[in-house]
């Protein structure tokens, strides 16, 4: 068994749970496709995959969101280990989660509690213009999740929510 917040959950090689894990990887090309490949080869799937430079550096931080149980984590991170341009694997344990989401409403909508929503989520209204508003919220994912869902009334045009980033603390 293993303690997550308040709840003791009984962890065995077939229980699912969401994962997070992080990949440091030489930038060039085609390490992204051979990464993936490796997902889809073996039928995991990628909820979620944010990848950026490292700044002032060579690198670049793949972070992946899956669902597994805890051998097949294990699997996924020592095939990622065999890769050439991959440097480091770690699954986070105790982390700082994050992720953004940008939603278009017609400008015909309450902006004052749109505004007010957002704030709540750590947004706020970033554009507007024409006939249409931009609001943007970054939060935990799960957070994220209900703002997407308590903005349901208020007509959302488009959404676009970004991948997962982490950062162990």
């Amino acid at each position: 068994t293993r303690e997550k917040g308040d709840k003791i959950m009984t962890v065995n090689s077939e229980n699912t749970e969401r994962r997070v894990v992080s990949v440091i990887v030489v930038n060039e090309a085609s390490v992204l496709s051979r990464i993936t490949n490796l997902f889809s080869g073996r039928g995991y799937n990628i909820t979620s995959l944010t990848v950026a430079p490292i700044p002032d550096s060579k690198y670049s931080r793949l972070t992946i969101v899956t669902a597994g149980s805890i051998r097949v984590i294990e699997q996924i991170t020592k095939q990622l280990h065999k890769l050439i341009p991959v440097l480091k694997v770690y699954e986070h344990a105790d982390l700082v989660e994050k992720e953004m989401a940008l939603v278009k409403f017609p400008i015909s909508e309450n902006l004052n509690e749109i505004s007010i929503l957002c704030e709540a989520y750590n947004g706020k209204i970033v554009n507007s213009g024409g006939n249409m508003i931009i609001a943007m919220v970054a939060d935990e994912p799960k957070r994220v999740g209900h703002f997407l869902d308590a903005i349901k009334r208020y007509n959302p045009k488009e959404i676009v929510r970004s991948g997962a980033v982490a950062l162990e603390r």
